[in-house]
């Protein structure tokens, strides 16, 4: 073989290495679920949290963390269905098309929906209570357009 081949041989190798570099950048991570501050970028919608996203098997989790790292509360999501998983000082508040939050409260909102997080297919929500709890709810943004109605009464 030729210097020339070698040379073009091992520049299409390092550029096929910096794709695959940057394909796997593009791609959330699977682990760190659960952490004051997961090795995740934040990818919140409100610069007074922080939101998460990781997947795993075609499994879409968003953790939500205040500003110093407690974590609150997260769900995971699939072809519209949500799941609220239990980690998270307000686990038991987390809200979803399919869940509602466990712990009943006679708390009212204190202000109005903060949106936390959002991407193409859902987006969560935050609300203190006036037990100084915060409620967070998860929606499909297709149940927002499909029925606006159905969207506003999921806020809480």
């Amino acid at each position: 073989m030729s210097k020339t081949t070698l040379r073009r041989r091992a520049l299409v190798a390092l550029l096929l290495t910096g794709f695959t570099g940057a394909a796997l950048a593009a791609t959330p991570p699977a682990t760190g679920l659960g952490q004051s501050w997961p090795n995740a970028a934040d990818v919140s919608a409100n610069p007074h949290w922080h939101a998460y996203v990781f997947v795993l098997n075609g499994i879409k989790y968003v953790q939500i963390n205040d500003l110093n790292g407690n974590v609150l509360g997260a769900v995971g999501t699939a072809n519209g269905q949500f799941i609220t998983l239990p980690v998270g000082a307000y686990s038991q508040q987390v809200s979803t098309p399919q869940e509602p939050a466990t712990l009943s409260s006679t708390a009212v909102a204190t202000a109005s929906p903060t949106l936390v997080y959002q991407d193409d297919s859902m987006e969560i929500t935050a609300t203190p209570q006036s037990d100084g709890t915060l409620r967070l709810n998860a929606l499909s943004i297709g149940e927002c357009n499909d029925n606006p109605t159905e969207c506003t009464s999921h806020i809480q």
